[in-house]
């Protein structure tokens, strides 16, 4: 009964903000002919009946949706559909308003005989401010969930031994293997880290969105990733399966446990709250790795910087992979972790939507929630690295925040600087 009412209650919600969102279409169509209202009408109204059988289906398992292509294809639609209405509701409530002050005027003032009708140019304002989200995350869905691009960075760093002067490190982060529904384009991926020629590759976290099973598809594509001095890898908040309502609690370990074997199955060196001490040229090299550590307290906080960089000490260079980029102010910015010279992070996605003209101008909505969000950032001689993910999650594409794969090289600081 609980079940039925709350399916009643988002009906009744939805309907109310759809025909309300309707208003706009209404007014700017009132002087056009019966058979072009006749299109228009049907067209809106035909995207909740749309989100009614798609929640119908959904809730009886229906065959039609377990395909995931198909099932991925219908949710970012009617995303979109209902975001750009949400932006027509916004600017009808202003109209409303502008109505109400009106009317509240005519009535103290004492004007009589004038109509205070919904506003003509305000409703083709409304219905414009939404196709552009229409248009563009659909373009986003279309052309960009797949459209890798190759991000690369020279850091030179005080102290760096002559040895490690240009070593090639590649960077990629934020999977989501479930999200994914092709499996060609993401061969192309692979293909473009290896022709980077990177000597080492770095994997910050959220391999799934949530269980381990979405990458079984996918372990034979990762696995041919290849870097001369290995492949290390770190945990996100995604990885733990906490998103999931599991039957017990064994379940949700032996899909923990599945996840780490994953990783091995893909030759990844998968590190918990440690490090591993490389030889790279005669100079050692500490990779750190820590669980999900985050400063927001709605993701969880694994994370052990103490415990994953013992023994240490002697590393001419010191690498850290922490996925969330609030772990870097939070913790490795203070002492005793000032020696860590980069570490990598990935976990914003930029968003997956935002502008960005190099040299000039960036804006991403996940500037409000994270300093630091995209690229590289510096503090003293410490450099932050925040990767904009290789997948998506949720809204299946992006807009103006291509999915990345980061190609740092590190250059000796020269004399004359």
């Amino acid at each position: 009964m609980a079940v039925i009412l709350r399916m009643i209650f988002l009906a009744g919600f939805v309907f109310l903000f759809d025909s309300y969102a309707f208003e706009a279409f209404k007014t700017i169509a009132q002087a056009w002919s019966p058979l072009a209202q006749t299109v228009l009408y049907t067209s809106y109204w035909s995207i909740p009946v749309l989100l009614a059988l798609f929640f119908l289906a959904l809730s009886n398992g229906a065959e039609f949706l377990k395909d995931k292509a198909r099932f991925t294809l219908l949710r970012t639609f009617l995303t979109i559909a209902y975001f750009a209405k949400l932006l027509i509701l916004g600017v009808l409530l202003l109209d409303d308003g502008r109505r109400i002050l009106l009317s509240l005027h005519e009535a103290f003032a004492g004007n009589q005989g004038y109509s205070y009708g919904r506003s003509y140019l305000l409703a083709w304002v409304a219905v414009l401010l939404g196709m552009i989200p229409l248009i563009t995350l659909t373009y986003g869905a279309i052309r960009n969930p797949y459209r890798y691009k190759i991000f690369k960075e020279t850091i030179v760093i005080d102290h760096l031994p002559a040895a490690l002067d240009g070593l090639r490190i590649v960077q990629i982060s934020d999977i989501h293997s479930g999200s994914f529904t092709k499996i060609d384009p993401v061969k192309l991926g692979v293909k473009m880290i290896n022709e980077q020629q990177p000597d080492l590759v770095f994997f910050t976290g959220d391999l799934v969105n949530s269980m381990a099973v979405e990458m079984e598809a996918f372990v034979e594509v990762f696995d041919k990733i290849k870097a001369n001095y290995g492949i290390f890898s770190v945990l996100g908040n995604h990885d733990y399966g906490d998103y999931v309502r599991w039957n017990t609690v064994e379940e949700k370990k032996q899909n923990f446990q599945n996840l780490l074997a994953t990783h091995k199955q893909m030759g990844w060196d998968l590190m918990l709250n440690e490090n591993r001490m490389l030889e790279i040229k005669g100079e050692k090299v500490a990779v750190i790795g820590v669980e999900n550590y985050s400063a927001h307290p709605r993701f969880p906080k694994y994370g052990d910087l103490n415990r994953a960089s013992v023994g240490t000490e002697t590393a001419s260079l010191k690498l850290l992979l922490s996925h969330d980029p609030t772990h870097w102010e939070d913790e490795v910015l203070l002492a005793p972790f000032q020696d860590i010279a980069i570490t990598f992070s990935g976990h914003t996605h930029g968003f997956q939507f935002g502008v960005e003209i190099p040299g000039w101008f960036r804006w991403s909505p996940s500037k409000y929630i994270y300093e630091q969000w995209a690229g590289l950032y510096q503090r003293g001689k410490q450099f932050l690295y925040v990767n904009r993910g290789f997948g998506f999650l949720g809204y299946a594409g992006r807009v103006g925040i291509l999915p990345e794969i980061t190609l740092i090289e590190l250059k000796k600081k020269s004399s004359e600087s």
